[in-house]
């Protein structure tokens, strides 16, 4: 199954890390939505989204490039870390997949380390995530999508 997971990480890199033990787990291109380049989603069996989750939403640079390139039809799962909570996360890309026909296989979230803005002051939150128990719990959820698609 070749997937692609589009994704914004920035700060500490938590989205990152939780991608990347997904990604030795299978033939999986990730692709940072902020830097250009000539996507083809339609080659891919499977496609992936991921973000932080800032103030509650996914990265707006996440849900454009899945309003600019998802297409019709294909299978879709979201990945999220966040300090706090999840709030509503993946709610606008739930939303995209929805409107494109897509099927969604799955979400999969995590805490991740945050010093962003008032956290900074007390030495962020969520310190040590992810961690091993958030990265395996990662590579078995990307597993649970492969078997769903095999």
């Amino acid at each position: 199954m070749k997937t692609a997971i589009c994704y914004y990480s920035r700060h500490h890199g938590n989205t990152r890390k939780v991608l990347e033990a997904m990604a030795g787990e299978g033939d999986v291109d990730l692709i940072n939505v902020t830097t250009r380049q000539v996507v083809r989603l339609e080659e891919y069996d499977c496609i992936g989204f991921a973000s932080g989750v800032y103030f509650g939403k996914v990265h707006d640079g996440v849900l454009a490039f899945a309003r600019q390139y998802l297409p019709q039809g294909k299978p879709v799962f979201f990945v999220c870390t966040y300090g706090g909570a999840k709030g509503t996360g993946v709610k606008a890309l739930s939303e995209i997949a929805e409107a494109k026909g897509c099927p969604v296989l799955g979400e999969f979230g995590c805490k991740g380390y945050d010093t962003f803005g008032p956290f900074k002051l007390v030495g962020g939150i969520a310190k040590g995530h992810p961690d091993a128990r958030d990265l395996e719990d990662a590579r078995s959820f990307f597993h649970q999508i492969q078997d769903r698609l095999s």
